[in-house]
């Protein structure tokens, strides 16, 4: 555990609009980002889908914080 800590590990998260604001830089991220979905190097994990109509399931499935994954409503 102490080598671990003395490394200093540090997580971040980012989102693309709040690391760049020039287009020029937004517009290579976005390319980058569609190019790997395209291609599968990127793949996004999807916990659960509900429809439209289970919205309030949705939500409350949410709230739960129980999903590993993104939770996908389908219209």
């Amino acid at each position: 555990m102490l080598e671990v800590v003395n490394k200093l590990p540090t997580i971040r998260g980012y989102r693309i609009t709040t690391i760049s604001t020039n287009p020029v830089r937004l517009k290579a991220a976005t390319e980058f980002i569609l190019g790997g979905l395209k291609s599968g190097a990127l793949k996004p994990v999807i916990d659960k889908v509900f429809p439209l109509d289970q919205i309030v399931e949705a939500h409350r499935y949410m709230e739960a914080n129980d999903q590993f994954g993104k939770i996908v409503v389908t219209i």
